[in-house]
């Protein structure tokens, strides 16, 4: 299958752009807003509560728009891959990885995976990769490395910095791998609202069994901020950036889309700093540095995702 074509939409076009700044502004918010979904409720469960609210809603958003939500035998079962990877894995990962790190690492983390996304689309979607795109990922690689370096050295004693990284890792390569096989050609012929609509509702279903066994009965809190932040994640967090999201990785290919996280490392290590006392040694100044840098001559690459 081809990817997009020399006249794929510019970011410079609003009908790009627009969304793109979108997604990178709440989803840059969302990883503060997960350090106060863990703790006092475990992990698993603040997963299940957060797509238990987004999936009624991605059903409405799909009925009011008129979307047929009728997906045929292909279209179920590459909802359910996307629900398995992207609301079930994905998820389960980064809230586990916020555990161990600050939301600004963990952002950083998920920001990269421009890379396997490259490498996934080249492999089951042939799309090629151009020298300048590996060069970037290269130097957005190594300057993480830093970042996770300054991490190690502040981690209090006990800090389980590496088993952070791991979960992020995982977080990352579930969410690469769901970017990419929606935007083949089974995905690219469903309605977007209507394939998230069921991928949420299967993804719901493993984290509440996924919840069951590993956290035991569900744990419901009483806190209304805890819940207040449940509905920002559920809604604006899911409901309105991942049908932008999507699309811009149908519009863009799937390397290219993940160039948001630019932005979202950027905004997301911002609110670290502001709430949560994140500490800028010059190492991590170099390392953040060396990611935008990447990242950067990445999004230079003319056509790195087609």
């Amino acid at each position: 299958m081809s990817g997009p074509s020399d006249s794929a939409p510019s970011f410079l076009k609003p009908a790009v752009a627009l969304p793109f700044l979108l997604v990178a502004l709440i989803w840059g918010s969302t990883w503060f807003v997960i350090t106060g979904q863990i703790g006092t409720v475990p992990a698993s469960w603040s997963v299940a509560w957060r797509f238990a609210l987004a999936t009624p809603a991605m059903f409405l958003v799909a009925i009011a728009m008129r979307k047929s939500l009728k997906l045929g035998k292909a279209g179920q079962l590459l909802a359910f891959a996307v629900g398995l990877t992207q609301f079930c894995g994905n998820y389960n990962f980064v809230y586990r990885a916020e555990m161990h790190l600050t939301s600004g690492i963990v952002a950083v983390m998920i920001g990269l995976l421009l890379v396997p996304n490259a490498i996934l689309a080249r492999v089951l979607l042939k799309q090629p990769i151009t020298a300048r795109f590996a060069i970037g990922s290269v130097i957005a690689i190594g300057g993480l490395a830093l970042l996770l370096l300054h991490e190690a050295h502040e981690a209090p004693l006990g800090g389980k910095v590496v088993l952070g990284t791991v979960f992020a890792l995982i977080a990352m390569l579930c969410a690469s791998v769901s970017n990419v096989i929606q935007a083949n050609d089974t995905g690219r012929a469903l309605p977007m609202v209507s394939l998230l609509s069921w991928a949420m509702l299967y993804g719901t279903i493993c984290d509440v069994l996924l919840a069951l066994v590993f956290a035991g009965p569900p744990v419901i809190p009483h806190d209304a901020r805890y819940w207040m932040g449940t509905a920002y994640l559920a809604i604006l967090g899911s409901v309105v950036t991942f049908p932008l999201y999507y699309t811009l990785i149908r519009q863009l290919g799937a390397g290219k889309a993940a160039y948001n996280g630019v932005a979202v490392i950027v905004i997301a290590m911002f609110i670290s700093t502001l709430f949560e006392g994140y500490r800028w040694s010059p190492l991590a100044i170099a390392g953040a540095g060396l990611a935008t840098v990447g990242l950067v001559v990445a999004l230079m690459s003319r056509s790195p995702s087609r």
